[in-house]
């Protein structure tokens, strides 16, 4: 996969703390960034793709066993014993 350089601006602590937690776990702050917003771009497509699959269960509807036809009125729902 071809790649392309990125320039961002990290507050100095940051970076330091970065920069040794990289170096503790064997790897880069690259590495690290790329390996973050990876997840990010995988969480917002998982959301895209749950929404799409809601909207279409609501468009379709749901079986609530009444067969389309309600067998009651609402007083009688609504009404206290």
């Amino acid at each position: 996969m071809k790649s392309q350089n990125v320039t961002i601006s990290l507050p100095i602590p940051l970076l330091r703390q970065a920069k040794a937690l990289a170096a503790k776990r064997g790897t880069s702050v690259s590495a690290m960034l790329r390996a973050a917003l990876a997840r990010e771009v995988e969480a917002g497509q998982d959301y895209a793709r749950a929404m799409a699959e809601a909207l279409e269960d609501l468009e379709q509807g749901f079986a609530l066993g009444t067969g389309g036809r309600a067998t009651w009125t609402r007083d009688e729902l609504h009404e206290r014993r």
